[in-house]
């Protein structure tokens, strides 16, 4: 497989994009049928102390928002409208407008940010200033990597392309035809030293940047299921990376982690879950299906605690910040877990609204967004 491999037939496509909508409806549907009530919150002593910096309400989000941050900037979405902000107070840095509503959160360099339509359009701004669009083919749920001046794009049929930010030359495009199902949820699509590293169904895959070529692949889940939605297993951004090791969820199916330096697996856990994983040097953690919290060693993938007191409560992606790792829930509150046991370390409120996609740490800032567009930092008092 080349990176300029043909591109399939567009009716093909759109009957892909087409199955995909429908599975993913039938997915959300599935889950929010008969689910069990949410647990209730029970009282706790506070063992930490955090404070709410500021606050911006940026407007609703119609889909998992993962704001990015680059040099005290950071960078998010809403409806058609792409915002800087500044990580420490909140102030504007800037604000440009799509011309359509956005897919999926923002890339960005700290120059060059980069964002894809509903209408398959990929518009790269330079601080604020629009440079270029560019029509893909493909429905884009994943937000694009902008890195060594170059925007990474990659569809909900796992293609990838490589466009000059300057000015959208198509630099190269990889696509290699697989699973007839694919996840419309966002994968994950990052930098490791010289090398993209992109999600392809299960399997972690090495791309040269500068040509699209494959430098290695790895498995991290084995899916089994007897229809090719039970056999969904595509991993989910954003990836974990502590030095040489990355760790992912593979939807409905595992955990695992890989030497991105050697290109080996180290371990891979079959369990359930729809939410990215979070982790430090020495413990990955992440919630399955019902919101059951699990710890793994990050370097064998033997389990070190489990904690049930969140049950059925929508948690989002996780994120560790210092010794804790902390989730949103569906009803707007975020939970601060000690890394080392698993217990209740504090409880901060939001909007009341689901704690979406997933909370970032930047420096000693944790920011949080939710569905009707609410983003708060917080830090320690």
């Amino acid at each position: 497989m080349t990176a300029s491999a043909p591109s399939r037939p567009r009716a093909g496509r759109w009957l892909a994009a087409l199955i995909l909508t429908l599975a993913g409806l039938a997915l959300l549907a599935a889950c929010s049928s008969d689910k069990p009530k949410p647990t209730p919150l029970k009282d706790y002593a506070p063992k930490l102390g955090m404070r709410q910096a500021w606050h911006s309400d940026i407007g609703s989000i119609g889909f998992p928002l993962v704001p990015t941050v680059q040099g005290g900037v950071v960078y998010v979405a809403s409806g058609s409208e792409v915002r800087a902000l500044q990580v420490e107070t909140g102030a504007e840095v800037w604000r440009a407008s799509a011309g359509d509503k956005v897919a999926a959160g923002v890339g960005s360099d700290g120059r060059y940010a980069s964002v894809v339509t509903r209408g398959n359009v990929v518009v790269t701004f330079d601080r604020g200033r629009e440079l270029w669009r560019h029509r893909v083919e493909s429905a884009v749920v994943t937000p694009p990597l902008v890195a060594g001046e170059r925007v990474f794009v990659m569809g909900v049929d796992r293609s990838v392309q490589a466009f000059d930010a300057q000015d959208g030359r198509l630099l190269w495009r990889f696509y290699r035809p697989g699973d007839a199902l694919t996840l419309a949820q966002a994968g994950v699509v990052a930098p490791f030293h010289n090398t993209l590293l992109v999600g392809q169904g299960p399997r972690l895959t090495a791309l040269d940047p500068l040509h699209g070529t494959v430098e290695w692949e790895l498995p991290m889940a084995s899916p089994r299921g007897t229809n090719e939605v039970e056999r969904l297993a595509d991993l989910l951004g954003p990836l974990v990376r502590v030095g040489d090791h990355v760790c992912v969820r593979a939807f409905q199916a595992a955990v695992a982690c890989a030497d991105a330096a050697k290109g080996s697996l180290l371990w891979s856990r079959a369990t359930g879950g729809i939410q990215a994983v979070a982790g430090d040097a020495e413990r990955v953690v992440g919630a399955d299906a019902s919101d059951r919290i699990t710890a793994w060693r990050a370097d064998t993938g033997d389990v070190l605690w489990t904690n049930e007191t969140l049950l059925y409560r929508g948690l989002s992606g996780g994120v560790a910040m210092g010794g804790s790792v902390v989730f949103g829930d569906a009803e707007g509150w975020v939970h601060f877990l000690s890394a080392a046991d698993g217990s209740l370390q504090l409880r901060l409120r939001t909007d009341g609204k689901a704690v979406i996609g997933t909370p970032v740490v930047a420096g000693g800032t944790l920011l949080v967004t939710t569905r009707d567009g609410g983003l708060y930092a917080f830090r320690p008092s």
